[in-house]
């Protein structure tokens, strides 16, 4: 069943939010701040059961895959506000029926609506522009830079052996928390003021993977060693993991030559939360259990 807010609800602030890839590591945190700041939410996954024990008390959760716009009929109906991803499926492939997607939204009554982008242009970007040139949607575009649940690939070397085996260790990162990602877009979809914008998020700090195991060594109580990689070794490190040849190359460039956008600390998180981003020292503490 569908739920919606009341007009009461709605005069009182309470929005119906539709949170598409709810179950991903940021989608999870955006249905959580929304739901426990007392909206409606509705979380969009292709695979419910995945979704069993992972949102608060009282979110429901809806069937659909966003690469098959018809299996989105009757999911945006009551809502007020979405969040879209741009990218689908296990590869996380761009999606090419973005158009579709947004003409269901803009049908349905949805006004805003917040973009995760993933790294790349695609359809879903280029309709949700057109709306809003329209007239018909407030689209606002999230820019996150490297995600500091990344630390987690590092987990099996360091209960296994207690050392990482990485390269291009001297990379700078302004990683940021999925947490202030997720409170960054239920902040936009819930107030006035960011239609047409774009929001580069980042953590407060930026690290070299030095800084990023001291920060894990701290929460464990133990050091971690690392032995640095040469280049041809993290690659040939990445094949044995069977990261296709593509994958490989865009790890190469991101990795070897950081865009400055993803080396340089935004204000976003506390512009707009009015609180600094979270570091990755707390991150750390919060997934120590993950490194035991």
């Amino acid at each position: 069943m569908v739920v919606e807010a009341t007009g009461q609800e709605m005069a009182m602030g309470v929005r119906t939010v539709v949170v598409a890839g709810a179950t991903g590591n940021v989608g999870r945190e955006v249905v959580r701040h929304l739901a426990e700041a007392g909206h409606v939410v509705r979380a969009l996954t292709r695979d419910p059961a995945r979704a069993a024990g992972k949102f608060p008390a009282g979110v429901e959760v809806v069937a659909g895959d966003l690469r098959d716009a018809t299996t989105l009929a009757g999911v945006f109906e009551g809502a007020t506000a979405l969040h879209l991803i741009n990218f689908g499926g296990d590869d996380y492939g761009l999606l090419d029926n973005g158009h579709d997607i947004v003409k269901l939204a803009v049908a349905a009554g949805v006004r805003k609506v917040t973009l995760l982008r993933g790294g790349e242009r695609g359809t879903v970007e280029e309709a949700l522009e057109a709306a809003g040139e329209a007239g018909s949607l407030e689209a606002t575009f999230l820019h996150p830079v490297e995600f500091m649940s990344g630390g987690l690939d590092w987990a099996e070397q360091i209960k296994a052996e207690g050392v990482v085996r990485e390269g291009f260790a001297d990379r700078l990162s302004a990683m940021v928390h999925e947490s202030d990602i997720g409170a960054v877009a239920a902040h936009v979809l819930t107030s006035d003021g960011h239609a047409g914008r774009s929001y580069t998020i980042t953590g407060p700090e930026v690290l070299s993977v030095p800084d990023k195991l001291a920060a894990i060594s701290a929460a464990l109580g133990k050091k971690i060693e690392l032995f640095e990689l040469t280049a041809d070794e993290q690659v040939a490190a990445w094949k044995a993991k069977g990261f296709p040849d593509e994958v490989i190359e865009f790890f190469v460039w991101a990795f070897g030559n950081t865009p400055e956008e993803g080396r340089t600390v935004s204000s976003t998180v506390e512009d707009l939360l009015g609180r600094p981003a979270l570091p990755f020292r707390q991150w750390a503490e919060e997934n120590v259990a993950a490194f035991r």
